[in-house]
C-alpha cells in the first residue's frame, strides 16, 4: 500500500534524506579535521605559541607566505589547540609544567576562544576550565559536543561538555577503572564518533627504571562517556612507543608514529572503528636509519586531505659541549613524505626534506592540502663549517607538489622566549 505525501511533506522528506546521506558519507570518508575544514573553504589562518603567548598569522596559500598579527596571552604555557568542527571556536590547553616526564605544576587548564570569521582573531569565550594535571593533547568529538583531553603524567583522560554556544561546560565523570596505559600523548575521536583512541607512549628503559610498555587504548564512546574496549600493544607493548596517529580519509587505515623506534606503522580500521591487533606495515622514517642517534625520535603525523600521502616529523636536538656551550650534536630534522597505496594502505617513502630548523615538534597542512608549515621548536647553537652559529626557532613553509613531495619556500624566525620555545602551531580554515 502506498502513502501519498503532499508536496511540502515530500520536500521535507527529501531534505531529511539528503542530510542523512551527507552525514553518512562524511563518516564513511573518515574525514580528518583538516579535510572537514577544506570543505568549508574560506581563508586560512595559522596560530603558533611561544610560552604563554599565542600569535595569529594571516596565510597566503597561493604565495606560501605568512603575515604576523596580534597575540593573546594564556595563563601558562600553551600546550595544544584544537578547533571546533564548526570552525567558530578554538580550544587551547595550557600548563605551567614544561617537562612532560615530571608530575606537579599548579596551573593547568583550557580556554575557549571565539574565532572571528573574517580575520581569525581570537576572543576569549566564556570561562576557562581547570584541569587536574598537564594536558598533553586535546580534541573535540566529531559532533562538537565534548572536548576530550589527554594528560601525560599521570596518564588520564578528562572530558568536558561543550554548550551549544561553544563555551566550556562541566566535566563529565568517567567510569572507574579505565585502561589509560602509561604516558598518554594524544587522544583522537574516530570519524564514526563511536570510538576514541588514546595513544599511550610508555617510556624507554633507563638505568634507574625498566621500560614502560606503550599501547593504543581503544574506548567505546557515547555522550561523553568512555568505556575500555581494547588495547593494541604488539609484543606486549615493549619496544612499542607510539606518539601520534591520524586517520586516512577512506576509513580503511590508521597511521601511527613510533617515537623511539623512528618508524611508521599502518593498522587496519575495522568496521566498528576498532583497530587490528597487529600492524599491516612497518616503515622506517629516517633517510639513514642505520645512523640512529640516541636523541633521534619521531613526532607528529598528518595524512594529506586527499588520502594519497602521509607525512611525519623526524626530530633531533641532542647536544655536545663546545667552549662550555651546548651545541647541536647532529641528527635528522626532517619531514618524511610517503605515498599511500590506495588498495593496500602500504606507505612508500618518497622524500625526507630538511625542516630548516631544529626539533620540529609540530607541523600542519593547510585544509586544501597545498601548503605544509613546520614549527621548528628550538633555538640552539649549531656547527656551520668551522664556525658555530645560532639556529632560531622558526616557522618553515613548504609547498605540497602534485606528487606529494615538498618544496621549501621560506622560513620565519620566531623570537625567543623563556620556556619550551615554539611549542605548538596549527593551520585552520576560517568559517564562512
Amino acid at each position: 500500500m502506498s502513502i501519498a505525501l503532499n508536496p511540502q511533506r515530500r520536500s521535507s522528506v527529501r531534505r531529511t534524506a539528503l542530510i542523512a546521506l551527507s552525514v553518512l558519507a562524511a563518516i564513511a570518508a573518515g574525514e580528518t579535521q583538516a579535510s572537514g575544514q577544506a570543505a568549508r573553504g574560506g581563508k586560512v589562518v595559522l596560530y603558533a605559541s611561544v610560552g604563554a603567548e599565542l600569535t595569529r598569522y594571516e596565510v597566503d596559500v597561493e604565495q606560501a607566505a605568512l603575515v604576523k598579527r596580534e597575540s593573546v596571552t594564556l595563563p601558562a604555557v600553551v600546550q595544544e589547540g584544537w578547533a571546533h568542527p564548526s570552525g567558530h571556536y578554538l580550544y587551547v590547553t595550557w600548563s605551567d609544567l614544561q617537562t612532560a616526564s615530571k608530575p606537579g605544576g599548579s596551573q593547568h587548564g583550557v580556554t575557549a576562544f571565539r574565532v572571528d570569521p573574517a580575520t581569525g582573531q581570537l576572543h576569549p569565550h566564556g570561562r576557562p576550565a581547570p584541569l587536574p594535571s598537564r594536558p598533553i593533547h586535546a580534541t573535540t568529538d566529531v559532533s562538537g559536543e565534548h572536548l576530550l583531553v589527554a594528560h601525560f603524567n599521570p596518564s588520564q583522560i578528562t572530558v568536558h561538555r561543550l554548550r551549544p554556544d561553544g563555551t566550556l561546560d562541566a566535566q563529565v565523570p568517567q567510569p572507574a577503572g579505565l585502561n589509560v596505559g602509561v604516558s598518554a600523548h594524544q587522544i583522537r575521536a574516530d570519524p564514526s564518533n563511536g570510538i576514541v583512541i588514546l595513544v599511550t607512549r610508555g617510556n624507554a628503559p633507563t638505568a634507574q627504571r625498566p621500560e614502560d610498555p606503550g599501547a593504543l587504548k581503544v574506548f567505546t564512546y557515547k555522550d561523553g562517556l568512555l568505556r575500555s574496549q581494547a588495547s593494541v600493544a604488539p609484543g606486549g607493548g615493549f619496544n612499542f612507543h607510539p606518539r601520534h596517529l591520524d586517520f586516512e580519509p577512506s576509513g580503511s587505515w590508521v597511521f601511527v608514529t613510533l617515537e623511539a623506534q623512528n618508524t611508521l606503522q599502518v593498522y587496519k580500521r575495522q568496521a566498528d572503528g576498532t583497530l587490528g591487533s597487529a600492524p599491516l606495515f612497518t616503515k622506517d622514517s629516517l633517510s639513514a636509519p642505520k645512523n640512529l642517534r640516541p636523541s633521534q625520535i619521531a613526532g607528529t603525523i598528518h595524512v594529506h586531505p586527499n588520502g594519497r600521502f602521509v607525512y611525519l616529523a623526524n626530530r633531533a636536538s641532542g647536544t655536545t659541549e663546545i667552549d662550555g656551550k651546548p651545541v647541536f650534536a647532529g641528527g635528522e630534522n626532517s619531514i618524511a613524505a610517503y605515498q599511500i597505496n590506495q588498495k593496500t594502505g602500504e606507505p612508500t617513502l618518497i622524500q625526507n626534506i630538511d625542516t630548516r630548523g631544529l626539533h620540529p615538534r609540530t607541523f600542519s597542512l593547510d585544509p586544501t592540502g597545498r601548503l605544509l608549515v613546520v614549527g621548528n621548536q628550538m633555538e640552539l647553537l649549531a656547527r656551520d663549517g668551522n664556525d658555530v652559529k645560532t639556529v632560531h626557532a622558526n616557522l618553515a613553509v613548504f609547498r605540497v607538489l602534485d606528487d606529494g613531495k615538498l618544496e621549501f619556500v621560506r622560513k620565519y624566525d620566531v623570537e625567543r622566549r623563556a620556556g619550551p620555545g615554539l611549542f605548538w602551531m596549527g593551520l585552520f580554515s576560517l568559517p564562512h
